[in-house]
């Protein structure tokens, strides 16, 4: 069998390449009755935010051909409800647990990260910077690199573990925010987070997300993701983890041809909760067929004329 350990930065080792995305599978319990959750590489739990949140007005959520728009809004009961009532829960389940950080201003990034450093079986964090930055009219932090830099620098103080940060596809230039971020200590990227979309409702000739736009995930974003993971790749020296749309082994297998060591499935669980499993399986059978005796042989190795 092909050797699918991963790792991610200096001290993070993963069992294979294959995480769950954040907010698309809980806290990882909620999924232990349909699998052998302990398989996955790391699972990412749900945003956590400094404060609680209770989220946007419903409808929240609307199907797109080939896709989902959601404007949930990061909802959650606030990191001290995480540090009291989730993590004695999942400290103890046997894979990479990961905490998804969110924030307002680079003040609650901070007080968010200062509590989740704290656990001692939280190995890593993903920082979310697709949040809107309260204190520069709402435009997300992710948006240009000196915002970016500015929150990753801030956390990166207080922070000794591994830090991913999670990036946003919408820019102009996603490789110019992975260097900015990679400047300020980030120990990898994940990417792509969602693209902002938006429903109508033709018959009632009103939007069906009560925010009016929303984030668009799923196979119908997979071409953008594969080609920003790709010049991400060519970007930066840190790993990049590679997600949206990724719906089978083959679809994992193309993102880490174009750079990614590591990919996270997202929307697919929705539509099947042990995609996850199959991609692993598939990613090692592939490594089989073609003589890969290690998954990270993948990592980069698309061959093109340029």
């Amino acid at each position: 069998m092909a050797n699918l350990t991963t790792h991610i930065g200096e001290h993070l080792v993963l069992k294979n390449p294959v995480m769950t995305a954040s907010g698309t599978f809980g806290y990882g319990l909620e999924y232990a009755d349909l699998m052998d959750i302990s398989r996955l590489g790391a699972i990412i739990v749900k945003g956590t935010t400094a404060e609680p949140r209770q989220g946007n007005p419903y409808p929240r959520m609307a199907e797109t051909p080939a896709g989902m728009l959601n404007a949930v809004g990061l909802q959650n009961r606030g990191v001290d409800y995480f540090v009291d009532k989730i993590y004695p829960a999942i400290r103890s389940v046997d894979t990479a647990m990961i905490v998804n950080v969110g924030g307002s201003t680079v003040e609650t990034y901070v007080e968010c990260v200062e509590k989740i450093a704290a656990l001692d079986d939280i190995p890593a964090i993903e920082l979310n910077i697709s949040c809107p930055n309260v204190k520069q009219g709402g435009m997300g932090f992710g948006l240009c690199a000196a915002s970016a830099a500015e929150v990753v620098r801030a956390v990166r103080r207080v922070y000794p573990r591994t830090l991913i940060v999670k990036l946003s596809p919408n820019v102009t230039d996603i490789t110019e925010i992975a260097r900015a971020v990679e400047a300020e200590g980030a120990d990898a990227v994940s990417l792509i987070n969602t693209l902002l979309g938006m429903a109508v409702d033709a018959e009632r000739r009103r939007p069906i997300l009560s925010t009016v736009t929303g984030g668009l995930s799923g196979p119908c974003v997979k071409p953008i993701a594969l080609r920003m993971v790709w010049q991400t790749a060519k970007a930066v020296r840190i790993p990049v983890i590679g997600l949206g749309g990724i719906a089978s082994w083959r679809d994992a297998v193309e993102f880490m041809l174009a750079g990614a060591t590591a990919v996270q499935i997202g929307t697919s669980n929705f539509v099947d909760p042990t995609v996850s499993l199959k991609v692993i399986d598939g990613i090692a059978a592939y490594c089989e067929r073609y003589g890969f005796h290690h998954a990270s042989e993948l990592v980069g190795a698309l061959e093109t004329d340029s």
